[in-house]
Parts: structure tokens; sequence; C-alpha cells
């Protein structure tokens, strides 16, 4: 316990903006590898990051160890798309042997995979192994999406056109909106376009440093459609704290309380990040044990604050006495 409290005193009161972090993990444990021959392969199941399916496999390959990345889109696409990714493949054994390798890779149309061909030399595979099963993990982080996104739930494009006064273009995507309704919705779109920025007697307005397929989801969900999920929430949630939109904010907090599927502690450095007491104080309630405490510290949370810092150790101070 001192350990704990004493590592709870280190953080700090240090509050950052939120940034677009497109990243997920794919983990699996690869069962009876030793008995692998060459040529033979084994896969494991696909899961679903961002509208597409991703799966892992690992191939005996002569002398040395394959490790594949596979890539499906679940909805169909044109063929001028491609999905540019940065890696982290690791393979974790006892002993301290584990072995991390990043990469770069572009996924298209014309290749949905990325093949390490020679991750490790069979002949060292057993330094990995633990009762002769091989644990691995791949760290994805999608850089950019080209022609790739979600359905679109409700379209701002050119067919809006009669219905707006204003296009914001995100990237290289236009959006035909109504000022007022931005307005209502967000004080600094009413400060943009009802203040004394020149933006006010504009007919298009550029919006930088923003993702377009985040852009897309922020506006659907103001204008009433249910689009949040756990892929997306963080950008749109990114978007309603910068732009100050108390109802997308609330909706998304909404589904962090009551559908999100995230983890606890993920749902904790949302709360500290833009300010979501409810969640905060749910995300808290959860802390139970020791053990719950020690996986928020090794998180590491830049946006740790005194007011938190002081909850977990009145829970660890409760925790001793039982």
């Amino acid at each position: 316990m001192n350990k704990t409290i004493s590592e709870i005193q280190k953080f700090e009161d240090n509050e950052k903006k939120l940034k677009s972090n497109k990243s997920f993990v794919l983990k699996n444990v690869f069962k009876n590898v030793a008995k692998l021959e060459v040529d033979d392969s084994v896969s494991s199941e696909e899961k679903e990051h961002f509208n597409a399916k991703w799966s892992m496999e690992i191939m005996r390959n002569g002398r040395h160890l394959e490790f594949f990345v596979w890539w499906e889109p679940i909805t169909h696409l044109e063929e001028n798309w491609a999905i540019e990714t940065k890696m982290e493949y690791s393979m974790m054994g006892s002993d301290d042997y584990n072995v991390t390798k990043t990469i770069e890779h572009c996924f298209d149309s014309y290749k949905e995979y990325y093949k390490f061909s020679r991750f490790v030399e069979w002949e060292d595979i057993n330094e990995y192994l633990i009762d002769n099963n091989l644990t691995v993990q791949v760290k994805v982080e999608i850089l950019e999406i080209i022609d790739f996104e979600e359905e679109r739930i409700r379209n701002f494009d050119e067919s809006q056109e009669e219905d707006s006064d204003v296009i914001l273009v995100v990237g290289y995507t236009k959006f035909y909106v109504l000022k007022k309704y931005l307005a209502l919705q967000s004080s600094y779109f009413k400060a943009l376009f009802f203040g004394k920025f020149s933006e006010s007697q504009k007919n298009v307005v550029e919006l930088k440093d923003v993702d377009p397929n985040d852009f897309q989801k922020f506006l659907e969900l103001i204008y009433g459609e249910s689009s949040v999920n756990d892929d997306n929430v963080t950008g749109i949630l990114r978007l309603a704290d910068m732009y100050d939109a108390p109802t997308a904010i609330r909706r998304c907090e909404e589904f962090l309380m009551e559908k999100s599927k995230k983890s606890m502690v993920q749902k904790l450095q949302l709360s500290l990040r833009c300010n979501l007491e409810n969640l905060k104080n749910k995300c808290l309630s959860e802390v139970s044990t020791f053990s719950d405490v020690e996986s928020i510290i090794a998180a590491n949370l830049p946006e740790f604050n005194f007011s938190t810092s002081k909850a977990l150790l009145q829970k660890c101070i409760d925790f001793s006495k039982k």
C-alpha cells in the first residue's frame, strides 16, 4: 500500500488537449506452436476496428517464423482507397525474451495484408513459448485513411447546398451546413460566424487540424443522429470539447457511461481530459481493489489531477482498513 500511495502523490495537475487517436491493439495466444510443420500456419479470430476486420496469422516458413496482419473492409470500397498505418509487432515470452519490431505500411485494394517474412529464427522459437503457446500482439496506429470511412448516416455534401449558407472545408472534404444551427450547438461557431471574426463574412471557412471523418460524426451527432460508438467517441469528444458543444459532450458522456465497452481506465482518461464529472465519478466508484488502483497508475495518465489522486488515496486508505 505504501508504494501505491507514494506513486499517487507523484501525479501532477496536468490538463492536456485530447488528441485524435485512431489506434488499437490486436493480441492473441497461438497454441501448440512448436508442433507447426514447414508451411503450416494458424490465424487469430477477426476483430472489428474502424469499420474493418483485422486478424493476425503466424506461419512457419523454413528456418523462420512469418508474421501476418490481415485487413478486410466491412463495407464495399472502390478501387482507389488506401490506409496508412504504423504497426508495432511484439512477441512476449518468459525470462525477458521479448522481441518488438515497428514498421509503416499502406494497405490498399491490391494488398490487404502485411507480411513480416523473417520475424524470428525458428530455432529460437522455444525461447518465446510458455507451455508451448506463443503470445503475440500488434499495436496499430492509423496514420491516414484515403477514401475509406464508415457509412454516412446523414449527408453534408453538395446535395445540401440549397439548404446551407456556409461551406466548412476539413482536409479535402467540404461540409455544407447552416451557420445558425451550428451556432446554437456550439459557442465556438457562434463566435466564429456571428462575432467580429473575418470568417463571419465568408461563405467558405477552413477548419484546420480536424479529421474529416471525426467531423462528419460530430455533425451527425449534433444533428440528432445516433452515431457514437467505441471507435469514434474519442474523436467526436475531442471536437465537442474543442468547439464547446454541450449537447455533443453530454451524448458522448452518456454513451461512455451506459453502452461503451472501453475499460474503466480508458473512460477515466477521457473523463479527465474533457472534464466529464459524472463519468469520472462513475469510474472512481468502480475502483474496488488495490489492483484497480494499480491499473490506473500503470496507465500513467498525463491528465491526472490532484482531486483524482486524492480520491484514489482515500480508496487505498479505506481498503487498508478492511
